[in-house]
């Protein structure tokens, strides 16, 4: 993956799907990307022609590709590319990687259906010809062409998405109209639609069996209790899932029921039987719920708690959830020790936490509009500066909306879509779907094409995607003269989406209507400003609404945190729309390298160069006191340098070396404090000397040397450049630093005996055992046995985050202004800047005092137990046992622990990365003696890093033993 790439894709998350802004359509299409000249009198020629041979390609020419070569089928995605070697090598590169990766383009937990419907097979109508001259204007055009595409799009009806083959931008930018100008279908929020009721006068309890998880997951809940803090008796409003009902047993209300353990349920081991205790022999009810059973059964089993319930309502199906009130009464025991006491607590405290946060009782449908209305009120009640008049009053207008309106925008707006057949649509909570669906057209929220209407050329593909395989082969046989024997999808559809842009059947889209039937999605107006109040709530990409759905199911626990907020984020509505522009560009550009359009990258990267520069000069000082500095990843400035970043590489990979270094130079130059100002420096020092400019080079790597925010790994890649180039007689003076770098570091020599020796393939082995293993595993075996009867683990640096996370879980969610905006934080906003540590000074400080006396274990222990499942940043719970966690403190010393932990929280970004693989502990008497060792494990022909060089140079000073384990292949002789 090219560097930069996957930083990208987090940053953009979810992609937007309406349409480029007339404004950056005209930036990036007004003329052709240009080749720039060389910076320097001293620039190769070749290079500079090079560049602008890669920078006149055509749209789908990347890195000198041949423009008139045969295009192919990707065998991966089904996109046509061109048949050249690189590109075919380019474009599978990117398809194979980014597969895996793009979290939020795949569904998620909102996004799964798990009831199958009937498909219906529609019988469309014969579609007569005389409405040819109505489309004659749908048939013409390529819509393969970039150019093209934004051309239409700029132009365009601003309800028309794009070609999902085709990249394209969403946002407005400074100085456009607001979005709320392009619709008029918005109605105020005062207004009630006919036949329509408010939420908050529909009690009925409804339930959603497409949503059911398993019984006993989705269904139960329990209701925040007030005072619960010190409480010994708690009584639960929950349900009863899983029912079983048998012919003899009615259920009445008011009568008692009993709990008992089912350890030795298959599905759950924490499954809790609800017994009705009104008949003679305690029949079975259900379960209690799955998140509820999952903390009140670890009491149950140390007898902890006795519980006892009460049958509050009935249900209206004989097998939907019993409402029903739990009291749990906690037991004291005189007789416990400390220890036993002190686990008892904690256990109480974690169903306590359960109690108050949990809110399950509802149905499904019920959370999902609750979250989604959550969310909203949120971000309207602290952000209402950032939204113009009419996009306030279209937002408060969801509220007026009837819980069947409601219900169905929020499951087709957390689906994948775009569009969604109606008759496809089936939610038990939704008693009719399609008077929805014409209240929400009505509102705006929604665009909807019936059989009447005639899709625009850009709805074409992504309705066609709303077809199952079987019925886009019937469609091909009424077409006349066409190959009906396509078998995939993706031929298929190439095969219409041809005969549509050859204009050889023009009623094309109404015969794709006919069989559609009438299809729904959200309007591009929603889609905007949802889009901008979900960023504004979780202030990244990589969130969705499905993070309510995971903590309501139990699935992730955020840590409890103070919000305190003095300054806002975005100071006024354009801050915003620029950070919403930048965003545009790099999703832009990221669907570019998708579609190995290098023009359209370039083009991308010259805007972000532009943007780059002209912002710096119209910089606005009048605020009179300054957002923190942490409030950086949140600026335009920040997002096109990433941008920036990513179009190095790309240059690099193009050898365009002339335009990769005009680019640093920018980047350079106009971001004084990045986090990226170490790669900047070294690639700007080595593509100099590509280039032929090695007393540039030189200069370059000396000045990124005592440049404050090049750190870790890249400060000791340019030292060694500055060493390497400056030797007699360019430079005589040998700096400082000489002597540190060539520090020896212990090594260590074992064999392994290879089962594979493929050039770029991770290297397998036999190991001591005769099984397969990896060189960490071959190194984890000779340290056990032949190597001193180490144990340890291959973690290369988790299991010290997770020491960290853990000793300074209260530092690190400590009440500090600014930093925590939202509750579904792992982290603080400051956690990856030198703010953290300047902030919590005094907190750390403490802290490693108390670690550095000998009281680390004793404080892992207590936050295993008060903080276990709670996620955090860099704590990894599944992978690391107590017990060695322990071990590892216990090895390692108070003072070692203590100065590691200091230098992770002076600068958590740059030494996250890079530490040794193998952590190795082991005990000498039974009279505590302990040591640690960390040991780099290399194969045949690696070498270390700069970083994990300079991570072995820092453990060195601190103390620590460490060494490097290289694994070469046996011997012949052997």
């Amino acid at each position: 993956m090219l560097k930069g790439r996957e930083s990208l894709v987090r940053l953009i998350g979810r992609r937007r799907r309406s349409p480029l802004p007339a404004s950056l359509a005209a930036a990036l299409l007004s003329s052709p990307a240009p080749s720039h000249q060389a910076d320097d009198a001293d620039a190769d020629a070749d290079a500079g022609a090079s560049a602008s041979e890669a920078a006149d390609a055509g749209p789908s020419s990347g890195g000198g590709a041949s423009a008139g070569a045969e295009r192919v089928a990707c065998p991966v995605c089904g996109e046509s590319i061109r048949g050249s070697d690189y590109n075919v090598n380019a474009h599978l590169d990117i398809c194979l990687t980014r597969g895996a990766k793009r979290k939020l383009t795949q569904s998620s937990l909102l996004d799964f259906r798990f009831s199958k419907k009937a498909t219906v097979k529609p019988n469309p109508d014969s579609v007569d010809n005389d409405d040819e001259a109505g489309n004659k204007g749908l048939a013409g055009g390529d819509v393969s062409s970039d150019t093209a595409f934004l051309s239409r799009n700029s132009s365009s009806d601003p309800g028309s998405p794009e070609d999902s083959a085709t990249p394209s931008l969403t946002a407005c930018p400074r100085g456009s109209p607001d979005i709320s100008e392009m619709h008029d279908t918005c109605i105020p929020s005062n207004v009630v639609l006919p036949n329509t009721k408010n939420a908050e006068n529909d009690g009925a309890v409804e339930k959603d069996s497409s949503y059911m998880l398993s019984a006993g997951t989705t269904s139960g809940s329990i209701d925040a209790c007030p005072d619960v803090g010190s409480s010994t008796k708690v009584v639960v409003d929950t349900v009863i899932v899983g029912r079983r009902f048998r012919e003899n047993i009615e259920l009445q209300e008011g009568v008692g029921i009993t709990v008992l353990r089912d350890p030795q349920n298959a599905k759950d081991p924490d499954a809790i039987k609800v017994l009705y205790a009104g008949s003679e022999c305690e029949q079975m009810l259900g379960y209690l719920p799955r998140e509820l059973a999952k903390v009140l059964a670890p009491l149950l089993d140390k007898h902890f708690v006795e519980c006892e319930g009460v049958v509050v309502g009935l249900p209206e199906q004989q097998l939907d959830n019993v409402p029903i009130h739990l009291t749990c009464q906690k037991c004291e025991d005189d007789n416990e020790g400390y220890e036993d006491l002190r686990y008892r607590q904690s256990l109480w405290e974690n169903f306590l936490g359960v109690v108050r946060n949990g809110n399950l009782q509802r149905p499904s449908s019920a959370r999902y509009q609750e979250n989604f209305n959550t969310m909203l009120t949120d971000v309207m009640t602290n952000h209402t500066h950032l939204f113009s008049d009419k996009e306030t009053s279209f937002l408060g207008s969801f509220k007026s909306l009837s819980n069947d309106g409601q219900r169905l925008f929020v499951r087709i707006y957390s689906r994948k879509g775009p569009w969604f057949r109606v008759r496809s649509i089936s939610y038990r909570e939704i008693s009719d779907v399609d008077h929805a669906a014409m209240e929400l057209k009505l509102a705006g929220y929604i665009e909807m094409l019936s059989c009447t209407d005639v899709p625009s050329e850009y709805d074409i593909k992504e309705i066609l995607d709303v077809l199952s395989v079987p019925e886009m082969k019937e469609m091909l046989k009424e077409l006349p003269k066409e190959n009906t024997n396509c078998t995939r999808r993706h031929e298929i559809l190439s095969t219409l989406l041809s005969i549509y842009n050859n204009g050889t059947c023009t009623t094309l889209p109404k015969r794709i209507v006919k069989w559609t039937g009438t299809c729904i999605k959200t309007s591009n107006m929603a889609d905007e400003l949802l889009w901008r109040v979900q960023r504004l709530f979780f202030l990244n990409g990589d969130q969705d609404l499905s993070s309510f759905l995971l903590v309501d199911l139990g699935l992730v626990k955020f840590p409890d945190y103070t919000c305190s907020i003095s300054h806002c984020i975005f100071q006024e509505r354009n801050d915003l729309l620029e950070y919403e522009e930048a965003i545009r560009v790099a999703q832009f550009m990221d669907e570019s390298l998708d579609n190995d359009n290098m023009e359209m990258v370039s083009r991308c990267a010259d805007l972000s160069e532009n943007r780059l520069c002209t912002m710096f000069k119209d910089k606005d000082s009048s605020f009179a006191e300054s957002p923190p500095s942490f409030y950086s990843c949140f600026s335009p400035t920040w997002i096109y340098s990433k941008v920036l970043t990513l179009g190095v590489s790309v240059y690099e990979r193009e050898r365009r070396y002339a335009d990769a270094i005009r680019t640093l130079k920018i980047l350079l130059s106009n971001v004084s404090s990045g986090r990226r100002r170490g790669y900047w420096t070294l690639r700007l020092s080595v593509d100099l000397e590509h280039m032929g400019r090695p007393n540039e080079s030189l200069s370059t790597a000396e000045g990124g040397v005592v440049d404050p925010w090049v750190r870790a790994g890249s400060k000791i890649a340019l030292q060694k450049r500055v060493l390497r180039l400056g030797k007699p007689p360019r430079c005589w003076k040998v700096p400082s630093y000489a002597d540190s770098l060539r520090r020896n570091i212990k090594e260590v020599n074992i064999e392994g005996r290879p089962l594979n020796c493929e050039i770029g393939a991770k290297n397998v082995f036999y190991g001591y055992d005769g099984e397969r293993c990896g060189v960490e595993q071959l190194a984890l075996q000779y340290y056990a046995d032949e190597g001193g009867g180490w144990q340890g683990t291959h973690s290369e640096g988790g299991i010290w985050m997770t020491i960290f996370g853990l000793l300074m879980w209260d530092v690190i969610f400590s009440e500090v202004c600014d930093v925590f905006h939202s509750k579904f934080q792992t982290a603080p906003l400051d956690f990856e800047t030198d703010d953290f540590y300047k902030s919590r000074k005094d907190l750390i400080e403490t802290q490693l005092e108390k670690i550095q006396d000998g009281m680390a274990e004793e404080m892992l222990i207590s936050s295993w137990e008060l903080h276990q499942g709670t996620s955090c940043k860099g704590v990894n719970w599944d992978r690391h046992s107590m017990a060695d966690l322990r071990a590892v403190v216990a090895c390692v010393g108070g003072h070692r622990l203590a100065l590691l932990l200091r230098h992770l929280a002076l600068d958590y970004r740059s030494w996250s990365g890079g530490m040794p693989d193998l952590l190795l502990w082991r005990f000498l008497d039974e009279r505590g003696g302990a040591e640690a060792k960390l040991a780099e494990v290399k194969g045949p022909k690696d070498q270390l890093s700069e970083q994990q060089r300079a991570w072995i140079f820092v453990l060195m000073d601190f103390g620590f033993d460490v060494e490097v384990c290289k694994v070469s292949l046996v011997s012949k002789r052997r």
